[in-house]
């Protein structure tokens, strides 16, 4: 085969191999014509004498023939899927009475049902575009936008005035490149559902400028006005009553109901076509048809009128023959005072939140009252907002600020008791260092350590609540810590209650203060076993929780990931709805007087979101109650975090040294003296920061470990540290505070070499801590003494 015929095949070949890649119906066609040609390459074939000539023609035959019955399978395949595609779509859509449309992402039409080719001219056009051409003036732009938005969100619609009226046009993404399309007008929406022609509506501003208008109103008055008065000739507009509204058939009767919004606008809403035949005597019937609650209301409070949407917010069934004090409450004065003054027109007349009286759930409504003359009596019209989000945020707001005002003077307080216990508490261990437990004393001490130990855990109540208490997490395997706890636990239960623990066997580990989280449980144990005084059933559960989505409950979000949930359960008498939501309240409590003080669960409360967590309460009244711990958990593969040396690890300084002990206290500053003293070290006091820094001014002073409190008259701890700390950067530092670290946990980090010590504290804890730093100098010492001798 020389060149000019391969070049031949090729190009042959190669228009013929297309048409098989896009076959469809359409190609059917052209099935007769290719085997026509088939057959003449065949004839010629067979009339060439050479053995090329016959190769070449009869391989295009071939290659013809093949061509054709590709065509025609894949043809006759993609007919039968796209007869059985419009046959899914007919029994889906075919009898739907708004016009229907499937179409791809290119605006082809693959689909039409009858409502559409009858509203439509379906047959003679293969796009949407052409489809809507007669109806609208330029459909391309409306198309993209709404085929945009339904394949970023998977539906979109649109209201568009036209000529022949307000047409509706849906959009939801039926498949891969695939869409159905909704064509609805006025006429053809469902009423009472979501497709409702909305309510004129204009938003209107100062001095009556019109800032919005919805697609309704503008087909109602035939343009986008610009003032009030092109609305309404007749100004002021008359809330609640028959207002006469120019309109581009002229002047309409319609009901006008008029809202005060924000910043000084008003939305002002249209009800036309309402006919005298229509309404009853008074002319009150059409107020059931209104989307917005309205109350028809004596000046002595009884409700003559209401309609749908109010009996909806207020939560009953009929308002016949009721007063509005039955049904709300919580102005702060008489009801019937309000609307005497209302009716009267004096004083300044505003909007009122008030509660809704119902068992069921917690609703609160916004009122706004509106004077009417009917038959020669004032009456009200009241027109309602649902207001229960407004007022949960305004709840949520003062709960915050209420916590915020406790937490300081809680802060404030245990400052001052902090130290107060320190010198109490270690003056007593000075005591017990010279009395063993053979001595007559012996027993007498140990009481007042353990009632000073007493007041400490209370302090300590005192900031978990406000969240300022020092935590100090460590990994956590919460069956570990229940199981160590389960004698305790036991003991507090008594034997009239039965306390069941769960847990899952591969439980993930989470970070926590241990003896924190400890105290969080036996609050809730003791909480569960006082709810069941006749006994009964304590179930304690653990389990693995994975959320693929943020969960929101109550007033926080919890945000995806790993968690650890504990649960606590008991069979209690609960507690009721109205008060579920306010156990975490300071000293709020359910109990009698005198059986709790109302610091327990807010104390959990406060715990477990200073550790990252979440806390839930849940109760159904004679059922019992159950209160949800969710804390993060640990990533299984990671690294274990680094412990502090525990209790007892580290021993006295065998060497001594010298120490700085800075505290404006005397009495604590005293007890740290002598006990530091006692351990071999040599203490220079000084009762302020400025004082310290003169002890300083003597270059030949040798100072080991700074020891001072935080917050001191004048230059407070860390202020006098870091001057002191530019002529001796290698001092090591111990911070005492009965505030949290967390008040200065910043100030700290910027100064090396330091550490935190919370008051109160034992004698042993001030010495251990003491004896670390100078481990730490000692060890630093000994590094340079190394460097110092050594040669190249």
């Amino acid at each position: 085969m020389n060149l000019r015929q391969r070049d031949l095949v090729v190009a042959f070949s190669s228009f013929t191999i297309t048409p098989v890649r896009r076959a469809s119906a359409d190609l059917r066609s052209r099935v007769p014509l290719i085997l026509a040609g088939a057959a003449v390459f065949a004839l010629s074939a067979i009339l060439y004498q050479g053995t090329q000539e016959r190769l070449v023609f009869g391989f295009i035959s071939a290659t013809l023939a093949c061509t054709a019955g590709g065509i025609f399978i894949v043809s006759w395949f993609s007919g039968r899927a796209d007869a059985a595609r419009v046959r899914r779509y007919d029994a889906l859509l075919g009898k739907d009475i708004a016009p229907l449309m499937v179409a791809g992402g290119d605006g082809r039409i693959l689909y039409a049902n009858e409502a559409a080719c009858d509203a439509y001219d379906c047959n003679g056009e293969v796009t949407l575009a052409g489809v809507l051409r007669a109806t609208l003036a330029n459909p391309g732009p409306i198309l993209f936008r709404l085929g945009t938005r339904a394949q970023a969100k998977g539906v979109a619609n649109e209201d568009i005035l036209t000529q022949r009226g307000l047409l509706r046009m849906h959009v939801h993404q039926a498949g891969p490149d695939r869409f159905l399309w909704r064509i609805e007008t006025a006429s053809e929406q469902p009423r009472g559902g979501a497709g409702d022609v909305p309510l004129p509506m204009l938003t209107v501003g100062r001095n009556d400028a019109i800032l919005f208008m919805n697609s309704a109103a503008r087909a109602l008055v035939g343009e986008r006005a610009k003032s009030l008065d092109r609305v309404c000739p007749r100004l002021p507009l008359r809330s609640g009553q028959i207002n006469e509204i120019s309109t581009h058939e002229g002047l309409v009767p319609c009901l006008a109901v008029e809202l005060e919004g924000t910043a000084g606008r008003r939305e002002i809403f249209l009800l036309s076509d309402i006919a005298a035949t229509e309404r009853g005597p008074e002319g009150w019937d059409f107020v059931d048809e209104l989307p917005i609650p309205i109350l028809k209301v004596r000046r002595t409070g009884e409700i003559q009128l209401s309609n749908a949407p109010a009996r909806a917010l207020l939560g009953v069934e009929s308002c016949s023959g009721a007063e509005l004090g039955d049904l709300v409450e919580g102005l702060g004065r008489s009801l019937r005072d309000w609307l005497e003054e209302a009716a009267a027109g004096r004083g300044t007349q505003h909007s009122e939140v008030l509660k809704v009286k119902s068992e069921a759930r917690e609703a609160f409504i916004q009122v706004t009252l509106n004077r009417l003359s009917e038959a020669g009596e004032t009456v009200l019209v009241a027109v309602l907002t649902d207001a229960t989000k407004l007022k949960s945020l305004e709840a949520q707001f003062v709960q915050s600020q209420k916590m915020q005002a406790i937490g300081q003077l809680a802060g404030g307080v245990a400052h001052d008791f902090n130290n107060l216990l320190t010198a109490i508490s270690g003056h007593c261990d000075l005591l017990l260092t010279r009395h063993d437990e053979g001595d007559e004393d012996f027993s007498d001490l140990m009481q007042i350590n353990q009632n000073a130990n007493r007041a400490a855990a209370l302090v300590g109540q005192l900031l978990a609540y406000s969240r300022k208490q020092t935590l100090q997490p460590q990994r956590l395997d919460l069956r570990g810590l229940l199981s160590d706890m389960t004698h305790l636990l036991g003991r507090l239960v008594g034997e009239k209650v039965t306390l069941n623990l769960s847990h899952d066997p591969q439980l993930w580990e989470t970070r926590a203060d241990k003896r924190q989280l400890e105290q969080v449980f036996m609050n809730l144990v003791v909480n569960a076993r006082d709810a069941m005084p006749e006994g009964g059933t304590i179930s304690v559960e653990t389990e693995n929780l994975t959320l693929e989505a943020p969960w929101q409950r109550d007033r926080a979000v919890v945000a995806p990931g790993q968690y650890v949930k504990v649960s606590v359960r008991d069979s209690g008498v609960g507690i009721a709805p109205d008060k579920v939501q306010k156990v975490f309240e300071p000293f709020f409590t359910t109990k009698r007087a005198g059986e709790g003080t109302g610091l327990g669960l807010s104390t959990a409360y406060g715990i477990i979101k200073q550790t990252g967590g979440f806390i839930f309460a849940d109760s159904i009244p004679g059922e019992g109650t159950c209160f949800m711990l969710i804390l993060p958990a640990l990533n299984p593969v990671a690294q274990q975090v680094a412990q502090e040396p525990a209790d007892g690890q580290a021993a006295p300084c065998p060497c001594g040294g010298v120490v700085l002990l800075v505290e404006d206290e005397a009495p604590v500053r005293a007890f740290a003296s002598r006990a530091l003293q006692m351990r071999g070290f040599t203490v220079l006091e000084a009762d302020t920061g400025e004082a310290a820094l003169d002890l300083l001014k003597d270059e030949d002073t040798r100072i080991d470990v700074f020891v001072t409190d935080v917050i001191m008259p004048g230059l407070d701890g860390p202020g006098w540290v870091r001057k002191a700390i530019t002529s001796r950067p290698e001092t090591r530092v111990v911070f005492m505070s009965g505030y949290a670290r967390e008040s200065f946990g910043d100030v700290q980090a910027d100064i090396p070499n330091s550490t935190f010590l919370p008051k109160p504290f034992s004698l042993s804890e001030l010495t251990e801590t003491v004896s670390r730093q100078m481990s730490e100098v000692q060890a630093g010492a000994g590094e340079g003494a190394a460097g110092g001798t050594a040669t190249p």
